[in-house]
């Protein structure tokens, strides 16, 4: 038995060392930017003002998935996450896994109520946009998207409550072409965030051009 394993632990063994090499040649290249930046660069050469999006997830199942949008949103600089319901939140082991050391750096709120999440974002003047997919969802792409903004994303099997969506001043999707009709949570949390992004940098151009 030691024997046949002998040939899988020497090549799980050799696939580590090459990785090890890769690792440290990406390391050399400045071109090359597969690596995080350090908590000086940050502070030194990114705005000190976080973006206006906040990121709702009402009852998300998966803690990958929660996972997944916590280190979009810190890639983002996004405002803050409310994790709400039963959707799992930090230190629950599979949410800091999947986001690789962003939780710590991104501001969230737990075990709360969407509705009322929703409803004190209003409050604040704070836009609120369910990611959902019904008759009366606008496409992202023919949307234009405002600041501040907060969006709703729903449980992976039935998707944001429907008091919850009531409660939004408008709702979205992103249109599929294929059988199914939509992505995967953490997929479409990526989507929309950038959207927003590449809009409002778009928007910031333009008014600094015309200024």
């Amino acid at each position: 038995l030691a024997m046949a394993e002998a040939p899988q632990r020497a090549s799980v063994i050799a696939n580590s060392i090459a990785f090890m090499i890769r690792e440290h040649r990406s390391h050399r290249e400045e071109w090359l930017r597969n690596h995080d930046r350090s908590l000086e660069e940050v502070a030194s050469t990114l705005p000190g003002s976080r973006k206006p999006l906040t990121i709702v997830l009402d009852n998300i199942r998966s803690a990958y998935n929660v996972g997944n949008i916590i280190r979009a949103a810190e890639a983002a600089r996004l405002e803050s996450i409310s994790l709400c319901g039963m959707t799992p939140s930090p230190p629950n082991p599979k949410v800091l896994k999947t986001a690789l050391g962003a939780a710590e750096y991104v501001p969230y709120v737990s075990n709360i109520n969407t509705l009322e999440a929703v409803r004190e974002l209003k409050k604040q003047g704070v836009t609120v946009w369910g990611v959902e997919t019904t008759s009366k969802s606008k496409p992202l792409w023919k949307t234009q998207i405002p600041r501040p903004l907060a969006l709703v994303f729903g449980n992976e099997l039935v998707g944001v409550d429907a008091e919850v969506l009531q409660e939004c001043d408008d709702l979205v999707c992103i249109p599929t072409l294929g059988v199914k009709n939509s992505l995967n949570v953490a997929t479409c949390a990526s989507v929309l965030i950038w959207e927003a992004l590449r809009q409002w940098d778009e928007a910031d151009e333009e008014d600094a051009s015309t200024s």
